[in-house]
This record gives structure tokens, C-alpha cells and sequence, in this order.
């Protein structure tokens, strides 16, 4: 069944990998294939006095709901936009004292709306939210024990006036949440700020190494197209980050989705090779030398990890550069526990604003991306957009507007031109551009206007590193 803007696709079931979606047309790089509305979205519990209920971005002033004093608004508009999900979860809030966690919120505002509309395909979807998979026969003991504690807290909160529903059916969404909850990011893109449902989005199925990739721009998800799709074939996402070997995204796959991943990158541990790298030549390491410093590696991570919670920056500097000189004479350039630290020194150097050393950590960062990750990946594009902004802060205008445009290349394909990041990397783009001209033609001028430019306005200083940002494309309860 295909209605409401979703012509282009048609959905398809296969005996390995059950319900999936093909496209019906050809698709170029960059094409939105689809567009849904969230069924039901939430706001973390972390976060609800500081992003907007409804439209889900970060502002320095909202409003908050007089009713309940718990959900936050934008403007007017944003509240009157958001009253029919609201309404009742504004009451059950007054009635029960306090505001739930997002779970919980998260499942009562899908059986609101399942109340008013019923639980069959609504406009626009190719499937109903009680067609959806839940896996809960899948889960282990803990996680049951976690499905009762939330079914438990659930009836808790749900108003007695409201439709009744059976344990069978509350069990059902909360297991459609624990696998298809899919992640909200503020409207820069840059941090994670919320979980919603999107049943068509639901039914697109993993790959590694996918043609597609989801957004979350003005409201909407998009799937948009990696590259040429033609009429036929299955559109894909993958669901977690691609810098894990193939083995360890098996086991991941497995534990938060039940699924065992038989793409050929998988079954033949393509870039597994890039991933592990270490150096050669005559020097190269023994293989418990190596040993030695991937377990350093994933010890001082487990450090860095707490140092960054807390906030304490310098700590966090100081592991990487201690794990750094362990790591250089023994990992390759390619090596992923190699990146992972020139990832976060990088961005944590240039939030101290020690911009020339993060420049150098960032280019060798986003060399070992570039040979890894898919040429439209959007964790590369992104990456490749801070080392450049980075590069600039640093002086060296012309690395980080080459940069600036490689990583305004693949954000026009993964986010599209519409989308704030892509908008705010073309200001930056145009502004190096006309900044690397004035270089080009005297360099000792440049140098002197800037410097004075700097001295005449308060540093841009870099946004603060954040641990919430997820790389994963659908929400897992920790």
C-alpha cells in the first residue's frame, strides 16, 4: 500500500532479512527519497528544560507549559502546535506529580494516538504501529526485567480515564520503542536530543556499506540517496557506526537489533585490514606488542570517557597525549583505537582553543576516515567540517577551506541544502574562499588583518565537546 508521498517505494518481503523497502524510480546522490513526520517523539529526560518539545531545537529562552511546568516551548506557535499530543500527557503529569522517564513519555503519547486514530495504517505510512516488529521474545533476563519495571511505571502514569490497554499490547510498544526508536538531533545536527517512531523509516533494513542515509531536518526524517539507486533495488541505512571491525558490528547488531548482519562487508571483513593497521617495515611491532597497546588504548578510553563527563578538559589532553605516544611507533595511520584518540584530542584541543596542535590531530583523523568511511559517510563529512574549522581558528586558511569544501560536498548529499549545518558550512566556505584570495595575493596583509579582525571581536570559541552526540541511528535503552 502506498499513499501520501511514499509512491516512490514499495514494500518487499524476502525469506533472510523479512519486510524491507525497495525504490519504485531511479534515485541520484543527494535525493530525498522520503519524508516522514515522527508518530510519536519525546525530548531526553536530560534535556526537556533545554530543547523545544515540539520542534526539538536547542534555544537560550523557552517557555514553559503553565499547566504542568514540565514541557517547554519555542514560542506560542510551538505550543499551539504541540497541544493535541500534549493535552493529555499535560494532565497525567498534574495528576501523577511528576514527569515520567522518556520511555514511558514515549509510550504514552503513541497510545494517545493510537486512542484517537486506532492502531491500524494511519496517512502516509506503509505500516501500522502494531504491525511492527517488537523482538521481545528475543530480549534476555535483564531486559525483561527492565520490560516489567516499565510496564509497571507505565500503568503508574496512565490516567484511568484514558482507553485501557492489555499487558500484551503495552509489552508490544515498549519493545517497538526498545528497536525502533530512532535518534532526534538538534536542528545543527550536532547533538542528540530526543527519540521518536517513524514507522516507514522502521521497515528500511541495515547494511554496513548502505545506499542511504536519515536525517532529521525541520521536523522530518529523510532518507536520503548515498548514490545512484535504481528502480528495483532495496534501500538500506546502516543502524551503527561503520569505524568497528566487521566482528565486533556483528556482535552490536546482534545484541541491540537480533539480527545476525550477512552483508558482504561483514562475511568478507572488508576494511577489517584498515581498521587493525599497524606499522611496517623493519620496525614492525610483535603482535603482543600490539596487544599491549590496543588493551592501553581501550583502558585510557574508559578514563577519557569519565574525565570528559566531569568536564575536567586537561585530563582528558593529558590521557591522549600519553596513549598517543604509545600508540604512534605501534598502530598504523588507519587504525581505529588510533582515531578514536585523535578524534577526541582534536576536539577537545580546539575547545581550549590550542588550535595548531588539534589541526595536526585533526588532518591525520580525517586522512584515516577518508579510507575508511564511504565517500558520502556523514560522520565523515562532519569530521572533515570540524578539522576544517579547526584549520582556520589555526591560521591555515588554505588546508581548512579545501576542507571546508570537501566536507560541504558531503553534507549536501547527506543533509541536503536546506539543512542549518549545510547552510552554516556555506557561509564558512564562501567566507574562506574570499579569505584564501586575499592570502593568495599578499600573504603579510592577510596575516595583518586578521590579526587585527581577531583583536577587535571576541573569540569564536569552540562548541563545548559533548558525550551526547550518538553515531547510532536508532536509540538504545541503556
Amino acid at each position: 500500500m502506498t499513499k501520501g508521498g511514499m509512491e516512490t517505494v514499495e514494500v518487499f518481503t524476502s525469506e533472510d532479512k523479512g519486510r524491507g523497502l525497495k525504490a519504485v524510480k531511479e534515485f541520484l546522490s543527494g535525493e530525498v527519497i522520503f519524508a516522514e513526520p515522527a508518530y510519536a517523539a519525546v525530548v531526553f529526560d536530560s534535556l526537556t528544560h533545554l530543547i523545544c518539545h515540539t520542534c526539538f531545537k536547542r534555544q537560550e529562552k523557552l517557555h514553559r507549559c503553565g499547566q504542568c511546568k514540565f514541557a517547554h516551548y519555542c514560542d506560542r506557535t510551538c505550543q499551539r502546535g504541540a497541544w493535541l499530543n500534549h493535552k493529555n500527557e499535560c494532565s497525567a503529569i498534574k495528576r501523577h506529580g511528576k514527569a515520567p522517564n522518556e520511555n514511558i513519555r514515549l509510550a504514552a503519547r503513541i497510545m494517545w494516538r493510537i486512542e484517537r486514530e486506532g492502531g491500524g495504517l494511519t496517512e502516509g505510512s506503509l505500516v501500522s504501529i502494531d504491525d511492527l516488529q517488537n523482538h521481545v521474545e528475543n530480549f534476555g533476563e535483564e531486559e525483561k526485567k527492565e520490560l516489567r519495571a516499565d510496564v509497571e511505571s507505565f500503568i503508574e502514569f496512565w490516567p484511568p480515564q484514558s482507553q485501557q490497554f492489555g499487558m500484551q499490547y503495552i509489552s508490544h510498544i515498549f519493545g517497538v520503542i526498545n528497536c525502533n526508536g530512532f535518534t532526534l538531533s538538534d536542528q545543527r545536527g550536532l547533538q542528540a536530543v530526543g527519540v521518536g517512531v517513524f514507522p516507514n523509516l522502521c521497515l528500511v533494513n541495515h547494511h554496513c556499506w548502505p545506499n542511504c542515509t536519515v536525517i532529521f531536518n525541520n521536523g522530518k526524517i529523510e532518507l536520503r540517496a548515498l548514490g545512484k539507486i535504481s528502480p528495483g533495488e532495496e534501500l538500506t541505512v546502516s543502524y551503527i557506526d561503520f569505524l568497528n571491525v566487521s566482528e565486533d558490528r556483528r556482535k552490536q547488531l546482534k545484541k541491540q537489533y537480533y539480527f545476525d548482519c550477512t552483508c558482504e562487508h561483514c562475511q568478507k571483513k572488508i576494511k577489517d585490514d584498515l581498521m587493525l593497521a599497524v606499522k611496517e617495515g623493519e620496525h614492525k611491532p610483535s603482535q603482543d606488542m600490539v596487544k599491549e597497546v590496543i588493551q592501553f588504548s581501550k583502558d585510557t578510553l574508559e578514563k577519557i570517557n569519565k574525565a570528559r563527563s566531569e568536564g575536567v578538559y586537561h585530563e582528558v589532553v593529558k590521557l591522549c597525549r600519553e596513549c598517543l605516544k604509545k600508540q604512534e611507533p605501534v598502530l598504523g595511520d588507519t587504525n581505529i583505537y588510533l582515531l578514536r584518540i585523535l578524534s577526541i584530542v582534536s576536539e577537545v584541543l580546539s575547545y581550549l582553543q590550542m588550535f595548531e596542535e588539534a589541526a595536526d590531530h585533526a588532518k591525520r583523523m580525517v586522512d584515516g576516515y577518508t579510507k575508511i568511511y564511504h565517500p558520502n559517510n556523514a560522520q565523515l563529512g562532519m569530521a572533515m567540517m570540524r578539522a576544517g574549522v579547526t584549520h582556520w581558528h589555526a591560521g591555515f586558511i588554505e588546508a581548512g577551506h579545501g576542507m571546508i569544501c570537501k566536507a560541504y560536498a558531503i553534507l549536501l548529499v547527506t543533509h541536503g541544502p536546506t539543512h542549518p549545518i549545510t547552510k552554516d558550512l556555506e557561509v564558512m566556505r564562501v567566507q574562506t574562499e574570499m579569505e584564501l584570495r586575499m592570502f593568495q595575493q599578499n600573504e603579510f596583509m592577510y596575516y595583518k588583518m586578521r590579526e587585527a579582525a581577531l583583536q577587535n571581536q571576541k573569540i569564536q570559541v569552540m562548541p563545548e565537546p559533548s558525550a551526547e552526540a550518538s553515531q547510532d541511528l536508532f536509540v538504545k535503552k541503556q
